[in-house]
């Protein structure tokens, strides 16, 4: 299967960088053909300008600046999102890279008549694997805003019964080697049989 993986995370000695590594090597060792976005490494810009903004809705140039990552985009039978969750959500960089490559005639359509159309219906498969400074019970108390935004709101852009996988360290901030080694592992595991 073809997987892009996307990676925010401005740090490459972070313990976040160390799971998108592990991602990328079990999902390659599971025989699967890996294209790898680390937004902060190409220095994505994650800000929708003016000019971008006034051409969102046309199909035809609004995919012009940000074309590479619309290509690996489109490539892709399944996509794999590592961050950290900050503030409850998805790190700003990442929700740019939604905003400015998730457009009209790549990731949906917008008929006059009715509600959005998926037009990524060959992504067969989800996965997420980020971090968490709080606790699991802080974070379903704010409503995991990160977590709905990728695995409902992206998610329904995708084919209909797309699979999903989510793994989350959650508590980070009291995190120890031991519980970080045995996320990675999980992780690894995970991405072996993805």
């Amino acid at each position: 299967m073809r997987v892009l993986v996307v990676h925010s995370h401005p740090d490459p000695e972070s313990f976040n960088a160390a799971l998108c590594a592990a991602t990328v090597a079990a999902l390659e060792k599971a025989g699967h053909e890996v294209r790898l976005i680390d937004l902060y490494a190409e220095g994505f810009d994650p800000v929708l300008s003016r000019e971008d903004w006034r051409g969102y809705e046309n199909p035809e140039t609004n995919g012009a600046a940000v074309a590479d990552h619309v290509e690996r985009l489109r490539w892709a039978e399944a996509l794999v999102f590592v961050y950290p969750t900050w503030w409850y959500g998805l790190p700003a960089m990442l929700k740019g890279w939604l905003d400015r490559v998730w457009l009209p005639g790549v990731t949906f359509s917008l008929p006059r008549d009715g509600d959005i159309r998926p037009l990524l219906t060959g992504v067969r498969k989800l996965g997420v694997v980020t971090t968490c400074g709080a606790s699991w019970w802080l974070t379903q108390i704010v409503g995991a805003p990160g977590r709905n935004l990728l695995l409902r709101g992206c998610r329904f852009l995708m084919a209909r019964r797309c699979r999903t996988v989510f793994l989350a360290h959650y508590s980070m901030d009291a995190s120890t080697p031991g519980t970080r080694a045995a996320f990675l592992a999980k992780v690894e595991r995970a991405m072996a049989r993805f």
